[in-house]
């Protein structure tokens, strides 16, 4: 079970950030003479009175970049619970922008601001080139301000957006895929986090990043750089702490069985990856009932994982949790969808490779068990192995395309009758490979096939 590789979106620039960084762009003037300027009146000579005003003018001016900073800051989250992405990073920027001209730029609630950013462009917007250019604006910042002298509650904040800031760095890194880069920065961003729990007696909750987030990256960041024994330790730690925080028998503990189930297997520890899919499919069950996408999904991963063992006593469960996959995924999503069409696929496959004599079980998995079971499995395997020869030297490109040709060369094989002669049904089966092969018959007329078989 291979991990899918990860997409990620760049992009040249950031018309957002541009947009408003120049407008805040101030030469690097100092926040309170920014606000003299703006709030100053003009002549030199003046009275009590026009100094009192112009006092009076400055707090305003002060007070209304405040307020609009704790606008924009509730706003986010409402914006994130509505899951608009792009109107969050906005206001993120927008935070940025009124925290220099409240506390200037090298305050360290500015580089609190940034760092956030940073996230924002990590989680909101899957952008981890942007993410990096905002962390490293903000890394300096934040470090000089945590050696100096602050009370416990910045100390408090400084260390979280030290936090946010590199687990930042390393996930960004790691969507890169480089994960020496990520282990070192996820590495301090766990050593910061502990100097947080020692400051707070081990209180780090409402922290924008969890330990639990933390810990698994750590874990996804070692498994990156080969460390098999590191990446099962911080995903044995993950689950843990999941089970304590929630029970086991929640949601959050599927991708984590399956991921630990992916390191084990390159442990080729192939009995605890199938105890880990167990446990996956067991909680897909309770929450979802056998008949779902989900649990659909876990039974295929088991019958592969039973399957990579490459034992014979585990071929029974390959069968049996490709079987309840293939048929959870044909109650859901019908007989022609895509995962339907990929699991049966792969269940031939495994057939085939195996040299199993069992492909009549194709016909019951697909048009039920009314129909005669008279075809000579060792000629169908000849023809399947032949089909699966064709797909692996690319001549037919379209994924989809192969899957449908492939399960209606295996409907049109078992669903002959012995009248007319197998010999018929042999020619017939050639026949359409070798149309397939030509691109004679397109993916309508494969649809059309199946579905006249199934009727």
């Amino acid at each position: 079970m291979q991990a899918s590789p990860i997409c990620i979106p760049t992009v040249s620039s950031d018309i957002d950030w541009d947009f408003c960084f120049h407008l805040s762009q101030q030469a690097k003037i100092p926040a309170y003479q920014r606000r003299e300027e703006l709030c100053s009146s003009s002549g030199s000579g003046e009275s009590e009175e026009d100094t009192t005003a112009k006092e009076e003018k400055t707090t305003v001016c002060v007070s209304l970049p405040k307020e609009k900073l704790a606008q924009s800051q509730k706003k986010i989250a409402q914006l994130i619970k509505k899951k608009m992405n792009t109107q969050a990073n906005k206001e993120l920027i927008r935070c940025v922008i009124l925290s220099r001209i409240i506390f200037g730029e090298e305050h360290w609630k500015c580089a609190q601001a940034a760092a956030s950013l940073a996230y924002g462009y990590l989680t909101l917007r899957g952008l981890p080139a942007q993410a990096k250019k905002h962390a490293e604006s903000a890394k300096n910042t934040l470090l000089t301000w945590k050696g100096s002298r602050t009370s416990n509650k910045e100390k408090k904040e400084i260390l979280e957006a030290l936090v946010m800031l590199y687990y930042t760095l390393g996930v960004a890194w790691l969507l890169q895929n480089r994960g020496r880069e990520a282990y070192f920065n996820l590495q301090k961003a766990e050593r910061n986090m502990k100097e947080l729990k020692e400051l707070f007696k081990g209180s780090v909750r409402k922290s924008q990043v969890s330990e639990k987030d933390l810990t698994i990256a750590l874990g996804r960041a070692s498994l990156a750089i080969h460390r098999l024994n590191l990446a099962l330790a911080y995903f044995e730690k993950a689950i843990g702490d999941v089970i304590a925080a929630k029970g086991d028998k929640t949601l959050d503990l599927v991708s984590l069985y399956e991921e630990i189930a992916q390191i084990e297997q390159l442990r080729r520890n192939h009995d605890g990856a199938i105890q880990y899919l167990q446990q996956a499919y067991s909680i897909c069950v309770s929450l979802f009932t056998e008949v779902s996408p989900q649990t659909a999904e876990a039974s295929a991963l088991l019958a592969k994982a039973h399957a990579m063992s490459g034992e014979a006593q585990h071929r029974d469960a390959v069968e049996i949790y490709f079987i309840k996959s293939i048929n959870a995924y044909q109650a859901t999503l019908g007989p022609t969808g895509y995962e339907t069409l990929t699991t049966i696929e792969e269940f031939c496959k495994w057939l085939v490779q195996n040299g199993e004599k069992q492909c009549l079980m194709i016909q019951i998995l697909l048009y039920g068990s009314e129909h005669s079971k008279s075809r000579d499995t060792r000629d169908l395997l000849n023809l399947l192995q032949r089909f699966e020869i064709t797909l692996s030297l690319g001549l037919l490109r379209r994924k989809l395309k192969c899957q449908i040709a492939f399960c209606v060369l295996c409907s049109l094989l078992l669903l002959v009758k012995r009248k007319p002669p197998y010999k018929i049904a042999n020619n017939k089966a050639n026949l359409l490979i070798t149309k397939i092969l030509d691109h004679k018959i397109d993916l309508s007329t494969l649809i059309a096939m199946a579905d006249q078989r199934q009727n």
